[in-house]
Order: C-alpha cells, then structure tokens, then sequence
C-alpha cells in the first residue's frame, strides 16, 4: 500500500481547545479518511507542545507542576478529538521518553557538526512568543504589545543553530518548488521575509530562567528552546532513524496556522532537515484563521468559539460539516452563531434532509425498501 503521512501542528500546553484547534484537527482528518478510502496506509499525527517558559509559569500560577498541568490539558484536547471523531494514527507529547531520546541524538548530532555553536548574546526577549525579536518583527518601529506582550533586554551566554549560510539555498529551495508551500501566496511572504539576512536560531535556555525543558545533551546547564524541541516531534513520531521512518518521512502533509509558517516552519525546520541531511516536506498546508466581525478571536474581547459547545448541542458532524465548508482552505472566514444555525438549517436540515427523504421514498417505492 502507498504511504501517505500527515501531521497538524501540535497545540501548545498552555491553553484550551479553540475553534481554530478544532478546525486544524477536522481539515487533516477529512483529508487522512480521504486518503484511507482510495486505499493509502495513512499515518496521522497530532499532540501536544509541552515545555517552555509559558507553561512553567502558568503551573507555578496554579500551584502545580509543569507536568501535571500538563497532563490535565493533554486530557482536554484528547477528548475534543474524540468528540470531533478525529482519526488520528498517533498521539504525540513532547514530554514522552520516545520524543526526548531522539531530540537529544538530533542537538549531538548537530554540535558534533559545527552547526551549534555557543556565544554571548544580548538582545529583546518576548516572554508571550518565547524568543528573541529582530527589527523586522517591529511595526511602525516598535514591537506591538498585542502580539509579543512585556519585552525585556537579556544579554546570557547560549547555543546557536547556523541559520543564515542556508539563506539562499531555501530562497532556491521555494522558489523551485512550488508545491512546497500552500496556498502560493503564502510562499511568497516567505520569500519577502528571506530578502534579509536571518539571525541564528538561539536553541538553548539556561536552567536559571528555565527550568521545564529537555536537557541539552552537551551541557547540562541548559534545556532546549521550546520551538526546537517541539518541530522535532514530525520526525520523533516515526521513530527517526528506524525503518518506519524511512517508510513515512518526508511527509506529505504538515497542516499549520498561518501565524506559524514563519519563521518556525518555514525557515527553521526546513534546515534544520538540511542539516540533518534529510528530505524536505512535500507541503506545508497553511490555513487561515477564524475570525468574529472581521475581528481576530481573543480571549480578552471575549469572542472565543468554544468547538465543543456546538458539538454537544448540534453533533459532530454538523459541526465539521460547518467548518470545511465554511473555510476556504488558506483564506480566513468569519464564524457567528446566526451563519452557523442557517447553515444547519439550510445545507443539512432542508437540502441534505430533502434528498434523504427523497431517497428513502424511492427506496419504498420502487425497490422494496432494501438498497440495491
């Protein structure tokens, strides 16, 4: 049977199940039972980001620990899968045996290299998006609040991933390709943000700021930075370096949101594979966003979708049956209640309805009550 390997990205262990987790996991699951019906042996994977800064806070906040805070919302997202009826093969979390043995073989491999190198760094750290920020993330010169929240000046000695001597290669690499990024006009942001140079990827955190990470396997004063850490899970899934992974990788599918194809998945990930002397992904599937009015949802104005709550009161399938055909894939679309109920009503209720019954009287009719 022909391979065929999907993944969404990993939801990030510091929050809760949104419209937009929901959406990402129905996409990916349309196409996977898509693919299982014209007869691929499909792998299907999704999970949960589980270090970093963020979610050290947030249990330190709770009186809990890292862990088994995120344990509890691992549960949470698990059972919005299973209330969605999300099919997925495999159920990633970062914080697994299986993830961190091969995240440390990957950080050795690349310092034996000279592709990690360590030095001193002084620069504007972003607590909320958990790096450093460059010039070009400012707008109208300054980095906005809303999107990068209290920004402080750190200067710490930490480890290095070599990211500008592939500039070029991946300006190359897109450009040629032009499958490796949908929809195309995504790529051509990438290509927009590839016009400058491109700082190395500082993939280390010392363990007095941050604790709550996987230890690097050369100095054990640091744990690994959380994007790092958390792009390795495509390839720790199947078992990197085993024949499984040899069977799957390169994938042909990584569904992401748009706010995160650059700079992770579209600079960072794709050399890190180089680095690795290992294949590309064949395409990174950005979709857009839900918004309310035009508006982005935020918890703070207080116009978050909660996914379950439609699925309890109208079922799973009425939901995914809104979301895919609300959304054109890449494009952002607007969700209220008023177009989700006329949706329900209209496509399913009257037209769906009307051909069921339709059917089932001609079934009576003409053949016996039994189908054909």
């Amino acid at each position: 049977m022909k391979k065929f390997y999907l993944t969404t990205a990993i939801d990030y262990a510091n929050g809760h199940p949104h419209i937009g987790h929901a959406y990402e996991k129905i996409l990916a699951d349309v196409i996977c039972r898509t693919k299982r019906l014209l007869g691929y042996d499909v792998h299907f994977l999704t999970g949960l980001d589980e270090h970093g800064q963020k979610v050290e806070q947030t249990a330190k906040d709770r009186g809990v620990s890292p862990q088994m805070l995120c344990d509890s919302v691992a549960k949470e997202f698990i059972d919005m899968c299973a209330l969605l009826h999300i099919s997925y093969d495999d159920y990633i979390r970062t914080t697994q045996p299986r993830h961190r043995v091969i995240v440390r073989d990957i950080l050795q491999k690349l310092f034996d290299r000279g592709d990690i190198y360590r030095a001193e760094y002084t620069g504007f750290y972003s607590t909320r998006v958990e790096r450093f920020l460059q010039e070009k993330d400012k707008v109208n010169g300054i980095w906005p609040e809303s999107e990068f929240g209290q920004i402080n000046e750190i200067t710490e000695i930490n480890y290095f991933f070599k990211l500008n001597p592939h500039k070029q290669w991946l300006v190359d690499y897109i450009t040629a390709h032009e499958d490796f990024i949908f929809p195309k006009f995504r790529a051509k942001q990438v290509l927009e943000f590839l016009k400058e140079d491109i700082n190395d990827l500082c993939i280390s955190r010392p363990k007095n700021r941050l604790s709550w990470g996987i230890e690097l396997p050369f100095d054990s004063e640091y744990v690994t930075y959380v994007w790092f850490d958390a792009l390795i899970n495509y390839i720790s899934a199947v078992c990197f370096g085993t024949e499984k992974f040899s069977e799957f990788w390169p994938v042909d599918y990584h569904v992401i949101g748009k706010d995160i194809l650059v700079p992770a998945h579209a600079i960072y990930w794709p050399i890190i594979l180089r680095a690795l002397d290992l294949p590309m992904p064949k395409t990174f599937l950005v979709h857009g966003w839900w918004l309310c009015s035009g508006e982005k949802m935020s918890k703070s104005v207080g116009n978050v979708v909660d996914p379950l709550d439609y699925a309890k009161q109208f079922g799973a399938d009425a939901f995914r049956y809104f979301v895919i055909r609300e959304m054109a894939v890449g494009q952002d679309s607007d969700f209220s209640h008023e177009l989700f109920v006329s949706r329900y009503n209209n496509d399913l209720g009257n037209d769906l309805g009307n051909l069921v019954s339709r059917n089932n009287h001609m079934l009576q009719r003409y053949c016996g009550g039994t189908i054909p």
